[in-house]
């Protein structure tokens, strides 16, 4: 009875207990990493991929997948910074625009991640394109689109920098005396966008009709679920966050290129996947997904603090996505 009680907490903490082990590995290599200032570094860092890890959840819980994540943050991230530069800036994207209300770009470039997310749910639910394949050639179509946006007359593919400071202050301002007690604005964003998730997934028909989907879908159909208005609906939120997630990256950084976001999808997928997110669908909870995105931002971080090679860096978080794969599959054929 003890053993059944023990492997059913290990079963639901997994991903908690696997992430304080790695704070207090690295914190026994060296101890200033448990500082506030490390803390602080670290949910800077890693708020704009919680966000597009969040969006990615959407899409995971009901048994897809989405690859174009990566190239919607690029193309959010150069939208919004391309309209939001100072009016001196010698290589003006825009040279004779006028300045617009910071809120205006932001706005701008989140409709274009949900224009995106509408185009893939359509092409998934409307033209029955497994998810996967579907993605992936939006993926390729955003790219391509954004880098010929980035190339235009004058910028002609230079990076986008030159923004202004209402607009970076929110990527990189923040609350309270400047220091390690400081609360950065990005980070009460992450936060926010956590909670709204949290209602979404736990209080509202979407969220139910979600899990019932991944679940499974032929069973959603039977009980009068419509799949595929909801596979849109939950495309269309998911590319909204990525491009809520590229805004905000290019305020944080303070300029873009269209190469922002590349590889962003993967680290999205891997941390829902290693925050408890089923592969199979129908599984996955808002704190599991921040706990994934914590555990690669420490890795990325500390590991790095404490001088382990980029290369080994790579081993380790590939060896935990397969781990965390397995003990995935482990929990759903012990169920069928």
């Amino acid at each position: 009875m003890k053993t059944g009680k023990l492997n059913h907490f290990f079963t639901q903490y997994a991903i908690y207990i696997v992430l304080i082990l790695l704070v207090a590995g690295i914190a026994a290599s060296d101890p200033r990493f448990l500082s506030i200032d490390i803390l602080r570094d670290i949910l800077l860092q890693n708020s704009t991929r919680a966000i597009i890890a969040l969006g990615a959840a959407f899409v995971l819980i009901t048994g897809g997948t989405d690859l174009s994540s990566g190239r919607v943050v690029g193309l959010t991230a150069v939208l919004s910074a391309s309209m939001l530069q100072t009016a001196d800036y010698p290589r003006r994207f825009f040279p004779d625009m006028p300045d617009l209300p910071v809120w205006a770009p932001i706005l701008i470039g989140i409709a274009a991640g949900l224009l995106v997310g509408l185009i893939n749910g359509w092409i998934v639910s409307r033209l029955s394109v497994p998810p996967f394949i579907a993605t992936l050639g939006t993926m390729v179509i955003v790219y391509g689109a954004n880098s010929i946006y980035f190339d235009l007359k004058p910028n002609e593919s230079q990076p986008i920098a030159g923004l202004r400071q209402d607009f970076t202050t929110i990527g990189t301002g923040f609350i309270g005396p400047n220091g390690p007690y400081s609360l950065p604005y990005i980070v009460i964003i992450a936060i926010v966008v956590a909670f709204i998730v949290w209602v979404i997934f736990n209080k509202t028909r979407l969220g139910k009709n979600m899990y019932a989907i991944g679940g499974n879908s032929q069973a959603a159909v039977v009980s009068g679920i419509n799949v595929k208005r909801n596979l849109i609906y939950i495309y269309a939120i998911a590319g909204a966050l990525y491009g809520l997630g590229g805004v905000l990256e290019a305020a944080r950084t303070g300029g873009a290129t269209n190469n922002y976001g590349n590889m962003y999808e993967l680290d999205a997928i891997a941390a829902c996947v290693v925050g408890g997110v089923s592969t199979a669908g129908g599984i996955g909870t808002v704190p599991g997904v921040l706990a994934g995105v914590l555990i690669f931002g420490v890795i990325n971080y500390g590991l790095t603090f404490i001088g382990v090679s980029p290369y080994w860096q790579l081993i380790i978080k590939g060896l935990i996505i397969v781990a965390a794969v397995a003990f995935d599959i482990r929990k759903y054929l012990a169920k069928k």
